[in-house]
């Protein structure tokens, strides 16, 4: 090798060295692939303030709604890898393979993870006039009225899709899926009876059920929520039975390994912080003690497969 050759090497690992150590010196952008005002953005921006501070820079919350989350994890994919862009992904990440026949950009290959920052529960909601009041009667009353049940979603492939798929699923029930542009309309369906339940995200569910206008029946984690603990997962009743959305760090593929560590040491202590904990609490969230690059890639990994019968058994599509 010649000595130009080894002085240029040697003065790009040098450069390379310093920008690591100056790492961050300008703003991060938190890419949120869903329109502001949902509960993804509403997380984002209230883990970007103390991420921000434990990173000792400002990390703007940017929207890049579209195509199911695939505009803004297009985005991400193609970002430089320096670690000033950094997705927020949640199920739909996991989903999106089993949901379209070819994606823009690869959802393992063009990224590297940083960290599982939360799971977002979903809550189990009929309407006021249906004659149940208990998990097991609800599904007694799927049973034996096949054909008669409709649910309503965000959308297909949303998180209360999934939740009302995957109970289809392995209920063996024969009910169907109505579609809305948004959890909203399909919330004020259920509570106008035109849809008989839907399967929400905990903090729409709760305040629903807390004022009144629809009945709650169950939660959708393995394991009984800490915000309700008198009422009943539904894995209680349907072994087996767990679904949630959640909110993942992920930056592009060849990010530095020292950049990942410094956003991955400072999410943990974000994540950790009393202030961001009571936040959490209140919008249903369960937050990770300890985001893990490896285990998140297992975890990414464990969902597709997890989605993709569901996704095929229900004849699930985007067309």
């Amino acid at each position: 090798m010649s000595l130009h050759k080894m002085l240029s090497i040697f003065t790009l690992s040098m450069l390379s060295t310093a920008t690591l150590a100056s790492y961050p010196n300008k703003p991060i952008k938190l890419v949120v692939p869903y329109a502001a005002g949902g509960p993804t953005d509403a997380f984002a921006r209230a883990l970007s303030d103390e991420w921000g501070k434990k990173l000792g820079t400002t990390m703007i919350v940017e929207n890049k709604a579209g195509a199911g989350t695939m505009l803004g994890t297009e985005n991400v994919a193609r970002a430089p890898k320096d670690g000033y862009t950094v997705l927020m992904a949640t199920v739909a990440h996991s989903v999106n393979p089993s949901l379209h026949e070819k994606l823009s950009y690869d959802p393992v290959k063009d990224f590297a993870a940083v960290g599982l920052a939360a799971r977002a529960p979903l809550v189990l909601i009929v309407n006021n006039d249906l004659p149940v009041k208990t998990l097991p009667e609800f599904l007694d009353y799927l049973r034996n009225n096949p054909g008669k049940s409709d649910y309503g979603s965000a959308g297909v492939g949303s998180a209360p899709h999934l939740g009302g798929a995957l109970l289809n699923h392995l209920g063996k029930f024969d009910i169907k899926h109505i579609p809305y542009r948004g959890s909203a309309p399909a919330l004020a369906d259920v509570i106008g009876g035109h849809v008989q339940f839907m399967v929400d995200s905990a903090p729409t569910g709760l305040a629903q059920a807390q004022a009144g206008t629809v009945r709650l029946l169950a939660t959708s984690m393995a394991e009984r929520l800490p915000q309700t603990p008198d009422v009943p997962a539904i894995a209680e009743q349907l072994p087996g039975y767990e679904a949630y959305t959640w909110n993942a760090m992920l930056v592009p593929a060849g990010t530095p390994g020292e950049v990942i560590e410094k956003l991955r040491a400072s999410l943990e202590a974000a994540l950790n912080e009393a202030e961001l904990q009571k936040k959490a609490y209140t919008m249903g969230l369960l937050l990770e003690q300890h985001p893990d690059p490896a285990a998140l890639d297992a975890f990414i990994v464990a969902e597709t497969e997890k989605w993709r019968p569901v996704v095929t058994s229900s004849n699930m599509t985007t067309n």
